[in-house]
């Protein structure tokens, strides 16, 4: 059985410091799908400018155009991939109520405590802003703890193989250190991230050398 391909390499508009642009290419590397990127300067408000807006009016990274078609959101848009193109969308987003809600519980997460955690820990060091990052640090460790749990029981945050939940979650926690939050007190959750690693396909985000990896 073969998934439908893209008629053209899929556009990715995206920034290599960007752990919502890199679950999407990461996903898009994982199913196999010829994509080209389209560098989004952040650092320069590249994503506020006008041309960019017309794309996402919330003037956030990624944006995919896929022929004519153009979405957004990086959790909304690994499930139009996994639908679209994914050989067996079930693999990654299962069917069966109880497994399709544990994925959506973790893609919550992903735009909630990881956000609002890791991500805004790593932002606070990594575009030097004037911010106390104490709050973010704590909201962190809080999320790390609850998946060390929950990962001691499975290989997986939602079963026993790889879903949408991990690739969600795995760009901000594998780059927590940068934000100044240590994964050393997690086997559990390192070794979740080794395993998303071993993936066939898996391709590695950027990694800036600041935090507790400078």
């Amino acid at each position: 059985m073969s998934a439908p391909r893209p008629a053209a390499p899929i556009q990715v508009y995206s920034s290599a410091i960007s752990g919502h642009s890199h679950r999407v290419r990461l996903f898009l590397s994982l199913l196999g799908l010829p994509f080209e990127t389209r560098e989004v300067d952040l650092r320069a408000g590249e994503q506020k400018r006008p041309d960019f807006l017309r794309r996402n009016a919330f003037g956030q990274v990624p944006v995919i155009e896929d022929g004519d078609v153009t979405v957004c959101d990086s959790n909304a848009i690994l499930v139009y991939l996994n639908e679209r193109y994914a050989v067996d969308p079930a693999r990654w987003l299962p069917r069966e109520g109880l497994a399709a809600a544990q994925v959506q519980r973790w893609l919550s997460v992903a735009a909630g405590q990881l956000a609002a955690g890791p991500s805004v820990a790593r932002v606070i060091v990594l575009f030097g802003l004037a911010r106390d990052p104490a709050d973010a640090i704590a909201r962190s460790h809080d999320l790390l703890r609850v998946m060390e749990g929950e990962l001691a029981t499975r290989p997986f945050l939602a079963g026993t193989s790889a879903t949408l939940a991990d690739i969600s979650n795995y760009s901000y926690v594998a780059h927590a250190p940068e934000g100044n939050v240590s994964l050393d007190p997690y086997p559990e959750v390192r070794a979740w991230l080794a395993r998303i690693e071993a993936l066939p396909g898996f391709v590695p985000m950027v990694a800036s050398r600041i935090g507790l990896r400078a």
